[in-house]
């Protein structure tokens, strides 16, 4: 009896109710697996990184004879500033991991089919947004990969006919990547989170509309349990072994995922030996460069996401679990490793064999998400239509 006056004094409240619906008493399914955690996790990083760089940012100075100096200080001179500079930087790329992860997991299980296209979708914004944050981040520290980095991803913009160099001129507020550049980029790195953290938030109301998918790929609502207690320690459990491991890397390797020549500071008189991205956005760089023509390069950039975007609209499978389709599975580990390749060749330098590798590379790429997934999805589903009914035997 007390439980259930607690519970209706709960649902009174509007917050309380809210938090009870979708973290207490939201009905999950009982056969989730651990890729469902790092939605979770992807959330617990991005509270990191905003945590982390509000800190951050009241010691750094955005001006480009300071900006270095102004990192310096933070690791030498604020206490525990070098802890909270290897927790954002490395938060990054923890972010990513648990994001790609994540991602990789809607597209194995089809969680993105009909009727969670919204979810997908506002996810795919989400990635496009943090690859977009990050490579600001990188500019911020004003180190020699910073400003040739921005020098040269903002230059892309210039391939686009009629207003390419005015866009390029308005990003870079001048004629070249200098002070208003890192003015820009700074407001816009400070912003981009808390809009990050409200389509999180959409994302996760999106979701929670039309519940979970399951890894049967069968219909969620048949066995459901609350997401409390069950879910809520297994997500905690998987932050704590996410927690060790980003701990292993702040302590140990805090510059292990980080490019050496962003420790010397920007000099636009010497040119780095070989300019890279970060690695989390080295395969869409990849793509880029891996097509001789600019604005064609710009182009295939907007069609990695487009593709992503169209994925729910082209791919309709009878079954959502490639656990009963041989093909897609096959074909859905030669898709990440094609990812994998293009991560690895974005920071390879730009010469043979790894133009000619990076070019297939692309081409799979393209060719897996806009002609073999819709083809394989209509093949399995005739083949099912076509050996299994018949097999059924008829009801007397």
């Amino acid at each position: 009896m007390t439980s259930l006056r607690l519970r209706g004094s709960i649902l009174k409240q509007p917050i309380l109710s809210t938090i009870s619906n979708h973290r207490i008493t939201y009905p999950s399914p009982a056969n989730l697996n651990t890729s469902w955690n790092f939605g979770s996790r992807s959330g617990a990083c991005l509270a990191l990184q905003i945590v982390t760089g509000i800190c951050l940012a009241m010691h750094y100075t955005a001006n480009v004879d300071l900006a270095f100096s102004s990192v310096q200080h933070i690791m030498r001179d604020v206490p525990n500033g070098w802890l909270l500079r290897y927790l954002h930087a490395n938060g990054a790329s923890l972010f990513f991991i648990a994001v790609y992860i994540h991602l990789f997991r809607g597209r194995y299980y089809s969680s993105y089919c009909q009727p969670r296209e919204l979810v997908w979708w506002i996810g795919v914004v989400i990635l496009r947004l943090m690859i977009l944050t990050a490579f600001i981040g990188y500019v911020l520290p004003w180190g020699q990969m910073s400003l040739w980095g921005a020098t040269v991803i903002t230059s892309l913009a210039s391939a686009i006919p009629v207003v390419g160099t005015s866009i390029m001129t308005w990003l870079w507020g001048g004629f070249a990547v200098d002070n208003p550049t890192l003015n820009r980029f700074y407001s816009a790195h400070y912003l981009l989170p808390f809009l990050l953290a409200g389509l999180s938030i959409r994302h996760l109301a999106a979701l929670h509309q039309y519940g979970s998918t399951n890894p049967l790929g069968v219909n969620s609502s048949v066995d459901t349990l609350d997401f409390y207690p069950y879910y809520t320690t297994k997500d905690w459990a998987g932050r704590l072994v996410f927690g060790i491991f980003a701990a292993f890397l702040v302590f140990f390797y805090p510059e292990a995922l980080g490019h050496p020549d962003n420790n010397i500071p920007a000099n636009p008189y010497a040119t780095p030996a070989h300019i890279v991205p970060e690695w989390y956005f080295l395969w869409v760089y990849a793509i880029r460069r891996s097509i001789p023509n600019k604005l064609a390069g710009v182009a295939a950039i907007g069609l990695v996401f487009l593709s992503l975007l169209a994925l729910p609209l082209i791919h309709k499978p009878s079954v959502r679990s490639p656990k009963f389709r041989l093909l897609s599975e096959v074909f859905f580990w030669t898709f990440a490793a094609d990812v994998f390749l293009l991560t690895w060749i974005g920071q390879q330098p730009v010469e043979d064999p790894f133009v000619l590798v990076g070019q297939l590379a692309t081409v799979w790429f393209f060719f897996y998400l806009l002609i073999r997934l819709p083809f394989l999805a209509w093949l399995e589903s005739n083949w099912s239509k076509s050996v299994l009914v018949p097999a059924m035997p008829a009801r007397s």
